[in-house]
């Protein structure tokens, strides 16, 4: 038994869309729904200062969302953790259609809930 973490770093990304809160809200919604990820409070967004871009985090009853942005660079990494298996998304696509991305790297980690050793015996002893 184990989660899933996606970190996914997208480049090539129109800046202004990067520095709009309307649409990166638009885009954690759109990716908790497709994954059917479950908000547990209010979604913290800040803005900062030109050139800056702006840093995201939603708290979720399976873990979490995390969304950085850098308009300067055209790039947004994102860091979505699950605490039960999902299966297979398309966060390239997501991101394409979202933010104009041209290129997108998607790396997916099993996080198990126990180590090998507890799950077979006489394994790391």
């Amino acid at each position: 038994m184990g989660g899933i973490h996606w970190i996914i770093d997208a480049h090539g990304c129109a800046p202004d869309l990067l520095r709009d809160p309307v649409c990166l809200a638009r885009l954690a919604d759109r990716c908790l729904a497709e994954l059917r990820l479950t908000p547990i409070g209010a979604p913290f967004w800040h803005v900062f200062p030109e050139p800056g871009g702006i840093t995201g985090f939603i708290a979720l009853a399976e873990s979490h969302f995390a969304c950085h942005t850098f308009p300067e660079h055209g790039s947004v990494s994102l860091d979505i953790f699950c605490c039960r298996p999902r299966g297979d998304w398309d966060a390239a696509r997501v991101l394409t259609e979202a933010l104009g991305a041209r290129e997108v790297q998607v790396r997916q980690l099993a996080r198990p809930y126990a180590s090998v050793a507890a799950l077979v015996p006489g394994v790391g002893r």
